[in-house]
């Protein structure tokens, strides 16, 4: 009799894995976000979606035992509702996924803050190994991760191979491909508007670090109560700065965040710029390098042009760090031209 067939590879027994369509998202809640399939894969039909808190199977502090590292405190810190945990297969059959985590929080404000932290965390924007993505309102790739923000909600995806001959570079593709069309789906999806939130869409574009935003909803820059605030990282050439934005719907509303620097210890005014200004010294730790700012409000939008610290080494003598920052003179002028 002829020999028996070969038996069949494993990637030919699973290559069908996505062809009647793909798993399905049973959360009723996150479905209509939640493509069955894009990028050659599709939700594994062999996983159910986990869901924590609101309305979920799950508790909340489950989600921080099983699924987040570390950061959970952030995230409830951030007001964070409900998780929903959701898993992509191969459709081709090789030995890859992805991972998907889908936050909602309370408000856009929490949600934004958790991407920025997820992006720029207490790192420097300008050494980040993650890039911009079109997705969602706000978007971040890098070689194994995507992060996309719109309105209350935050979602993280993870690329996650088995194969070990694939190459940094492979792996960087694949995740492109993978993470990339399921992350531009789901921010297509998502409720909420695609654009930034008022305190940071008003900070000034030009010399901005990519993805060089830190948003923060209530503490930030050592005061507490003054948010929601948006910090902006900004470099040209060896010069390094921040920008600071505080947008309130009303100008009473703005005078009182503008009132938490003009009552800080030191504050000098500063006369002929916008409706009030100051010049004030930051120093958001003792072990941190003391920046300079300057201050000041127009209508409802207080605006501040301060100092890099990540550069600044608080044991250098200040005249030998002139060269990586701007000058009084410069940060009047380049507030002045913002709040014009």
């Amino acid at each position: 009799p002829p020999p028996p067939p070969p038996p069949a590879s494993a990637s030919s027994a699973h290559a069908d894995v996505c062809a009647g369509g793909g798993g399905q998202d049973t959360d009723a809640i996150s479905a209509p976000f939640v493509p069955r399939a894009a990028g050659g894969y599709c939700l594994d039909p062999q996983s159910e979606p986990k869901t924590y808190g609101d309305k979920g199977k799950l508790t909340m502090d489950e989600v921080c035992t099983t699924n987040f590292d570390g950061d959970c405190e952030v995230y409830k810190r951030f007001g964070l509702e409900r998780v929903v945990v959701l898993r992509y297969v191969d459709g081709k059959g090789a030995p890859n996924s992805v991972e998907v985590n889908l936050s909602r929080f309370a408000t856009p404000d929490g949600a934004y803050a958790m991407f920025s932290h997820r992006v720029v965390a207490d790192g420097d924007p300008a050494r980040a190994t993650v890039r911009p993505m079109t997705a969602g309102a706000a978007a971040a790739t890098s070689s194994s991760n995507a992060y996309v923000w719109r309105g209350q909600y935050l979602t993280e995806l993870t690329f996650v191979t088995e194969d070990t001959k694939m190459t940094p570079a492979q792996m960087a593709q694949a995740n492109d491909t993978a993470t990339g069309a399921i992350a531009k789906d789901i921010g297509s999806k998502l409720p909420g508007a695609t654009d930034l939130l008022p305190s940071a869409a008003s900070l000034p574009a030009a010399s901005r670090v990519p993805l060089g935003i830190a948003y923060y909803p209530k503490d930030a820059l050592g005061f507490t109560g003054v948010g929601p605030i948006a910090v902006g990282y900004y470099k040209d050439g060896d010069r390094r700065w921040r920008d600071v934005a505080l947008v309130r719907t009303d100008a009473d509303a703005a005078k009182e965040a503008f009132r938490a620097f003009k009552l800080k210890a030191g504050a000098i005014p500063v006369k002929g710029l916008a409706d009030e200004a100051v010049q004030v010294i930051i120093q958001e730790a003792p072990d941190r390098a003391k920046a300079e700012y300057i201050v000041a409000r127009r209508g409802t939008t207080v605006g501040a042009v301060g100092d890099e610290e990540l550069v600044l080494d608080p044991s250098t003598p200040s005249d030998k760090l002139a060269h990586l920052k701007l000058t009084k003179d410069e940060k009047i002028q380049k507030l002045a031209a913002w709040l014009k």
